[in-house]
């Protein structure tokens, strides 16, 4: 019997969307059709692969609105912020659009008389995007297009909690004029993904997720001796030094701490802050965090939406209550967010002194709307703090001296380091992580190499 993929919406409790597993035989016409059309596109010019990406571009693009009210219903977060994840999903394409000729271009050796030698850029064949609900059009972007402009055909597997997103994609990219198994979408149970993995059609595999997750791409593609791109988030740690511009601080890690409720794989989830500005630093936060307003994301008035589900706020409120318990002070009183109750998606957010890292909601991602702050002395003890972890996504630094920021950053273990600025993803820049961030890489020219695999040419001319 066909499971249903259900997608409980977290406004209101009620199913928004169903959709069929895709039955096995189906799953496997879609393998041969993708390897079919990519054994074709791996033939087609740069320039009109950059054609048709662009136009997919632009005819995602034309419904702002109604992507922002699906991306509500779908995961919670506010309609208002919506135009957000479609502007950078045309930014991040456009970028990787316009450097994929550079970036696949061949590369020659020195000059060897008698000889032409160089390293050509070959595709790898059909690369499967998994691809998760908290930014569901910025994580997908970010291996669709490359994948495609570097000759790759690609089949999405989107999570189940938001199965509209790669629907849409596909029109788009059907609106573009896309050859017939270019880009396909399956929705799929976690057994079927690891079976879909595991599949010889299957040449590389893109993964967004958690950390049990990305153990089971690695599990499932075993012997295979394919590559897996795995980003899979992180405890993103912030400092905020005592010469930094405090108010651009305090505005700017409440957002990126609470922003989409916490649920990023780059937010800010925990806060070092230098003794001399810590309790101006607090109580600012702490004043802006007051001021959200919880509710239907629907609403225009709504900056915080629910959860994406009940069972993800309960965890996090776990890890609230046990950091309490231990001795920690939360300074935000969930009574005044009438929304917020235990069992519901609606959570209030949470600013929490007098932690260290014995705590739960210190070292593991909370993914919700919580973060801690701690006081530190020196830069040294921020830093040691800042690697006190198993992830290594990003992490950011507050502060007057670029050479200091410089400096420190060299220091912190993590994949990309922010200067005044956090929970952003520039895709002139590789986007990696280190320890259990993940491994390998997306956007910029690198991210191209991880889509590609090099063929060296060495050709004697004269004989």
């Amino acid at each position: 019997m066909t499971e249903t993929l259900t997608c409980i919406s977290p406004v209101d409790g009620t199913v928004y969307a169903e959709r069929p597993a895709a039955a096995d035989a189906h799953i496997q016409t879609t393998l041969e059709r993708a390897g079919a059309c990519q054994a074709a596109w791996r033939d087609v010019p740069v320039a009109e692969r950059a054609a048709l990406c662009t136009a997919m571009v632009d005819a995602f693009i034309k419904d702002p609105e109604d992507i922002s009210e699906e991306l509500a219903r779908q995961m919670g977060r506010p309609a208002r912020y919506g135009a957000g994840e479609v502007n950078g999903f045309a930014e991040r394409a456009r970028h990787m659009i316009a450097i994929a000729g550079e970036a696949l271009a061949d590369r020659p050796a020195p000059d060897k008389p008698g000889f032409t030698r160089f390293i050509r850029r070959m595709p790898l064949g059909v690369v499967l995007v998994v691809a998760p609900w908290n930014y569901p059009y910025l994580t997908a972007v970010n291996a669709i297009v490359p994948a495609i402009m570097a000759g790759n055909a690609v089949v999405l597997k989107h999570a189940t909690q938001t199965p509209l997103c790669g629907e849409r994609i596909a029109r788009a990219f059907e609106a573009a004029g896309a050859p017939d198994g270019l880009f396909q979408v399956l929705h799929l149970t976690h057994d079927q993904t690891a079976r879909v993995v595991a599949s010889p059609e299957i040449d590389f595999v893109a993964f967004t997720g958690s950390v049990p997750g990305g153990a089971a791409m690695e599990q499932a593609a075993a012997g295979r001796f394919i590559g897996i791109g795995l980003e899979l988030g992180g405890k993103d740690p912030a400092y905020v030094r005592a010469d930094a511009n405090l108010a651009h601080a305090i505005e700017n890690v409440t957002d990126g701490a609470f922003f989409n409720s916490g649920q990023s794989c780059c937010g800010i989830e925990r806060v070092y802050v230098h003794a001399d500005v810590y309790d101006d630093f607090v109580q600012g936060m702490v004043e802006i965090a007051k001021g959200y307003v919880l509710g239907d994301p629907l609403d225009a008035a709504t900056t915080l939406g629910p959860m994406v589900r009940p069972k993800a706020a309960d965890f996090v409120r776990g890890q609230i209550a046990d950091a309490v318990q231990a001795g920690a002070q939360a300074l935000i009183d969930p009574k005044t967010f009438p929304r917020d109750a235990a069992g519901s998606a609606y959570m209030a957010p949470q600013v929490l002194t007098g932690v260290d890292h014995a705590m739960r909601v210190m070292t593991e991602e909370s993914f919700g709307p919580v973060v801690g702050v701690m006081k530190v002395s020196s830069d040294d003890e921020a830093v040691a703090l800042m690697n006190d972890s198993d992830f290594g996504l990003t992490a950011s630094i507050w502060t007057a001296d670029a050479d200091a920021a410089l400096a420190l950053g060299s220091r912190v273990e993590t994949g990309t380091l922010f200067m005044n600025r956090a929970d952003y993803l520039d895709p002139a820049l590789a986007w990696t992580g280190v320890k259990n961030s993940g491994r390998g890489c997306t956007l910029s020219p690198l991210g191209y190499d991880h889509l590609t695999r090099p063929m060296s040419f060495h050709l004697r001319t004269q004989v």
